[in-house]
């Protein structure tokens, strides 16, 4: 029996505004593959990403593109070579992912994961603005142990200082998202070691992070919008610590695996990252990050309403996904 598959455009409201160094949201728009056979589906959900050049059509015309192959029985692993890297092969591949353990009633854990699936602690995202503004919600925050800090713009030592002082329990991951400069990075660096940062990621653009092999590292940098695929991992060794693992940038959960495998091998720290969508994302991303450094799957937490049934986070904890759910 041929495969059914539907591909759904969704949107999600945000608690608030998201804001990062390159701009403000209020929804999360997210594109949703469900894949049945044999009266059993299985679901999938990406996020596509302007600063990738995705758009909510160009996904779905990508995900349509594939509809008869889908429907003949594609692989996961015949998909890795179908298509490109990227939101669309996210979905198709998570669906993929669901549908198998649905089939057999074997859990996706089972096969990826070394131990039963634990519950996490996830870092929890504040948005870049003034720092007042950001004082207030790291202080409204303070009782979390992680929290990741969006900055990237020209007062952020004041910001740092403002968070610092306002969460001195949590441990604080600042993402710059490309918004710092060869010209202040190294004084940026210095300050956020003085303040006890655990992380930094992506301080500055993609492909134009070579300075990064000749100044010292004082808190640890971490790859994000530098890093996509395996297959290009080892031209980061020497620029980066860590990098960020996202099932939107890899394409999927298989991708993904063989991402954090090859990073290990060449000695990185892992974070496991998403991007802001609802329960049905980070699901697979909470197996995958079962042995990660560092996790951020907030997502859901940052939505007005998530999907239902969703993820359980109690406080900052996030427990595996059940069954009805995904997986």
């Amino acid at each position: 029996m041929a495969r059914v598959i539907s591909v759904e455009s969704e949107r999600f409201a945000i608690a608030g505004t998201f804001t990062i160094s390159r701009g403000s949201k209020t929804e999360a728009e997210v594109v949703t593959v469900t894949i049945g056979e044999d009266g059993q589906s299985g679901r999938g959900e990406c996020v596509p990403y302007k600063r990738y050049g995705e758009t909510i059509e160009g996904v779905r015309d990508a995900i349509e593109a594939m509809r008869e192959q889908i429907a003949g029985g594609i692989s996961r692993a015949a998909l890795l070579d179908a298509m490109p890297a990227g939101a669309a092969r996210n979905a198709v591949d998570c669906a993929l992912w669901d549908l198998e353990a649905k089939i057999t009633g074997k859990p996706v854990a089972s096969s990826i994961c070394a131990a039963p699936p634990r519950a996490l602690e996830t870092a929890y995202t504040l948005s870049l603005g003034e720092p007042d503004a950001m004082a207030a919600q790291a202080r409204a925050n303070a009782l979390r142990p992680l929290l990741k800090v969006k900055i990237g713009g020209d007062n952020d030592m004041a910001r740092i200082r403002a968070v610092s002082k306002a969460a001195p329990a949590s441990r604080i991951i600042l993402d710059a998202n490309e918004g710092w400069s060869d010209d202040n990075i190294v004084a940026n660096l210095g300050f956020a070691a003085e303040h006890g940062i655990a992380l930094i990621e992506q301080p500055l653009p993609a492909g134009r992070d070579g300075i990064l092999r000749h100044i010292a590292h004082p808190v640890p940098i971490c790859a994000d919008e530098s890093v996509h695929e395996a297959k290009n991992l080892a031209s980061l060794v020497g620029l980066y610590d860590a990098v960020n693992i996202k099932l939107d940038k890899s394409g999927g959960l298989t991708a993904a695996l063989v991402l954090r495998h090859r990073a290990r091998e060449l000695g990185f720290g892992v974070m496991v990252g998403c991007m802001v969508g609802t329960s049905l994302a980070m699901a697979p991303a909470v197996l995958l990050a079962q042995d990660a450094d560092f996790v951020d799957l907030d997502g859901p937490l940052l939505l007005a309403r998530d999907r239902a049934p969703g993820l359980v986070y109690q406080g900052s904890l996030v427990s595996p996904p059940d069954p009805a759910l995904w997986g």
